[in-house]
């Protein structure tokens, strides 16, 4: 594995992990999330700014999602595949350190159950 990618125990998971700095800086992406970004540049994105992977809009939203350190989830198509998206404020010693994006692909028949 290289080593920088993300932990080994998430190389293997079926979703896209994608975790970066404060700042934006890309610090380490699992193997699906390499593949995912390939034709981006995959692993040669580790040390770039994840604003620089946006095109506007999304770079502006990207910028207010980690000025306002919240959490943001929606969904998208691309290759065909419906894939919901989580973008998750993650901390060390209780100061935002940066995001979590995880990518999850989602099956056209996904049920959907209430609990209550």
């Amino acid at each position: 594995m290289d080593p920088r990618t993300a932990p080994d125990w998430t190389d293997e998971l079926p979703v896209a992990v994608t975790v970066t700095a404060a700042d934006g800086t890309i610090l380490s992406m699992n193997r699906r999330a390499v593949e995912s970004f390939a034709d981006d540049g995959g692993l040669t994105l580790i040390g770039k700014s994840v604003f620089d992977c946006h095109p506007e809009p999304a770079r502006t939203k990207t910028v207010e999602l980690y000025a306002a350190q919240a959490p943001n989830h929606y969904t998208i198509s691309k290759n065909g595949q419906k894939k919901i998206i989580h973008q998750l404020p993650w901390y060390r010693d209780g100061v935002c350190a940066g995001f979590v994006e995880i990518s999850i692909p989602v099956p056209d028949d996904l049920p959907h159950h209430v609990r209550g």
